[in-house]
């Protein structure tokens, strides 16, 4: 910021302002330059050209200058050329050109609504009772003069009542002079500098913020702070800790109070929004993930479930690499289905189908628990406990297929892992699992495919071969030619005919090629034994 005064041929009486230069500058004028960071205010920078050397290319005049002319008009408009720099002679980059004219008329058209916009007993720029002329110049060419009063920017910047105080203004005037003309140049936006001063002359700070976006607020802090109007900073603060955000306005604010650095006065309290730092900590991320799953897992309102099950989803997969949700915690919650499906199953199995619908309700949350798993490369442990379970798999031809199916999908999610290498288990776990869960799949296929919605049976097939291809060649033989005899003789059964192909080409083929291989490599090693 390029501050400066210079004297005018009025009175002084008016204004006490005739007293002999001090050589001294008060010590708070050094302090208070030390403290301005905000970076709006350049006191290294230069004032604005003078009227002599503003670009004078022009034909006509622009509509700023018209409406400059005008009698009686508040608003002093100077600069209003773009930088030599940035006009151009090139047809094709004319538009660029106008583009930027455009820009900076519609800034003055609506800093001159501004400064004509006062609500009645508001001094803000009136000439008949200011002391003072400020003058604001911006980096892109915009320069306006309003009046202004000592007294009330004394009074609430600390900026200016260093600026502005006796003893300053003293030095700087001849004891002739009368009211002093101060100049801000390389203003960022002259337009927020403006409302910000505007603010000084209102007394509901509060109700006037209420008008305003979070832009323009976080505009009018960064110059609140600049100058030391601590009354803006409060309000402003104020105003961002109750409006909604959104969340490139969330980045914005954390970024702009952290340069700021407004923490004794209430920028904490803002960033306890967004920031785990700021905030109370009620509890670890695993506690909460693992009370929302719990939530998720005991709802009532299955809708809502299938809805929330998809947004914690796509929560815990965007933060897999992080040690959000522990493994431990996540089998907790499987452990705690798993007993109620057990229970539910065996008593339906008994013929007791009292509270049967949390067989299916049970599967589906394990379903749901066991894609986690997948996701987080964990699911090894799911696939003992679930091969295991032949206390299940023994009874589950005695529960009617219309409850019951639901467990067949937990099998078949299982075969699509191991089928895509997403689950690496023992082969003897993979045979346990067939030989327990395989036939009851068999007998649920017919409901799966009509009742589960978004079932992919092709690539259920396709993990069930590739499941069993996994295994050596002795047990592959028992499974294949135990689902050739079942799919030739039932009327609804996966068809793995791709995977029973592998194997015959494996166990026969093969075999047959390296028999008739043999004889001709012991012959290759007799020639050779001979020749030496």
């Amino acid at each position: 910021m390029d501050f400066s005064t210079t004297t005018t041929t009025t009175s002084t009486a008016a204004n006490g302002y005739s007293s002999p230069r001090d050589s001294s500058i008060p010590s708070s004028f050094t302090k208070f330059n030390s403290a301005l960071t905000a970076g709006l205010l350049n006191p290294m920078s230069p004032p604005p050209p003078p009227p002599a050397m503003l670009d004078k290319s022009r034909a006509s005049p622009t509509l700023f200058e018209m409406m400059s002319s005008e009698a009686g008009s508040p608003v002093q408009i100077q600069n209003l050329a773009l930088p030599s720099s940035s006009r151009t002679t090139n047809a094709n980059r004319s538009h660029l050109v106008i583009s930027a004219q455009d820009k900076q008329a519609l800034a003055m058209q609506r800093i001159s609504n501004l400064l004509m916009t006062r609500s009645p007993g508001n001094q803000f720029n009136d000439p008949a009772s200011s002391d003072v002329k400020l003058t604001l110049s911006s980096k892109d060419g915009i320069s306006i003069t309003m009046c202004v009063h000592r007294q009330i920017l004394v009074a609430h910047s600390r900026f200016f009542a260093v600026k502005l105080s006796d003893r300053w203004s003293k030095q700087q005037m001849a004891p002739s002079s009368s009211p002093y003309i101060v100049e801000i140049s390389d203003c960022d936006d002259v337009e927020v500098y403006i409302e910000t001063l505007m603010l000084m002359y209102c007394r509901d700070l509060r109700k006037k913020m209420m008008r305003q976006d979070v832009s323009r607020v976080l505009g009018i802090l960064k110059v609140s702070a600049a100058i030391g109007f601590d009354a803006g900073v409060l309000s402003c603060l104020e105003y961002l800790e109750a409006a909604p955000w959104s969340e490139d306005e969330e980045h914005r604010i954390a970024s702009l109070l952290s340069e700021l650095h407004l923490e004794n006065v209430g920028a904490t309290e803002v960033l306890r929004r967004v920031s785990v730092e700021a905030s109370q900590n009620n509890g670890s991320n695993d506690e909460v993930l693992l009370n929302l799953l719990h939530i998720v897992l005991e709802g009532i309102d299955e809708k809502a479930r299938r809805d929330m099950k998809t947004l914690v989803s796509k929560m815990l997969r965007e933060n897999s690499s992080g040690n959000d949700l522990r493994k431990e915690s996540l089998y907790l919650a499987c452990d705690g289905c798993l007993h109620k499906l057990k229970r539910q199953f065996l008593q339906a199995a008994e013929s007791d189908l009292e509270n049967v619908d949390q067989i299916a309700r049970q599967a589906d949350n394990l379903h749901w628990i066991l894609d986690i798993l997948i996701d987080r490369q964990i699911a090894e442990d799911f696939l003992v406990m679930w091969a295991s379970l032949s206390e299940l798999s023994d009874v589950h031809g005695k529960v009617p297929v219309v409850h019951r199916f639901e467990i067949s999908r937990v099998t078949a999610r299982i075969f699509v892992g191991i089928g895509k290498g997403q689950i690496l288990t023992p082969k003897e776990v993979r045979c346990l699992l067939l030989r327990n869960w395989l036939t009851p799949f068999y007998d649920d296929f017919a409901w799966m495919k009509r009742a589960s919605k978004g079932l992919d049976r092709y690539l259920v097939e396709d993990g069930l071969s590739n499941t069993i291809l996994t295994l050596p060649l002795a047990w592959q033989q028992e499974f294949f030619l135990a689902w050739f005899d079942r799919f030739l003789n039932s009327n609804d059964c996966p068809n793995i005919q791709r995977g029973f192909e592998v194997w015959w080409r494996r166990a026969f083929w093969r075999r047959k090629e390296q028999s008739q291989e043999e004889p001709a490599r012991l012959r290759n090693i007799a020639s050779a034994t001979d020749n030496s």
